[in-house]
């Protein structure tokens, strides 16, 4: 008797158990990985505008406009989030109205992106305010827009402070090398 019935059925063992391997690990390096991005959610009955701000290794920087139909969402930066604290500024464009902050960045009414916050009206811009978002340090975040009525607080409102105990003053604008507006 010869040893090629052995070796055809071994070579047909091997294929029938290296197959689904290969398939299995093909798999594996296709699965979609978690996206990384920064997202916001138009919860309103109306279009907006939407521009952001934030700081990344070359400074400061704010683009818009990103157009968010009603009830949708959309990718402003994609990839792993590079800062803690990111701005936002919001326009409603069937009923009016803005959401925006007191942390001033330079914009302006065409699509933009604008290296830098300071002297904003001197080069041409826009003086905006932008209302911050605090990212917590997380890989990824998303923004809802909501109407006036439909705003549930960020965070539970904090007891009562005495008199004479406030908040620190809001900074109006970035201060030269500070790591937010």
């Amino acid at each position: 008797m010869t040893a090629l019935p052995f070796i055809a059925i071994r070579r047909h063992i091997l294929h029938f158990v290296a197959f689904p391997a290969v398939l299995i690990a093909s798999l594996v390096v296709s699965a979609p990985k978690a996206k990384a991005d920064f997202r916001l959610c138009n919860n309103t009955g109306s279009r907006v505008g939407v521009a952001i701000g934030y700081k990344d290794n070359e400074g400061w920087t704010t683009e818009g406009w990103w157009n968010v139909s009603s009830r949708s969402c959309e990718t402003l930066l994609r990839g792993a989030l590079v800062a803690r604290y990111y701005y936002i500024y919001a326009v409603d464009y069937d009923r009016g109205g803005e959401w925006s902050g007191k942390a001033y960045m330079c914009s302006r009414e065409k699509e933009f992106t604008i290296r830098g916050t300071e002297n904003c009206l001197a080069r041409g811009y826009d003086r905006t305010g932008f209302f911050e978002v605090d990212t917590n340090e997380q890989r990824s975040w998303t923004v809802q827009l909501t109407d006036t009525a439909e705003q549930a607080p960020e965070r539970p409102l904090p007891p009562r402070a005495p008199l004479g105990n406030s908040r620190p003053p809001t900074t109006l604008s970035p201060p030269a090398g500070g790591a937010r507006p």
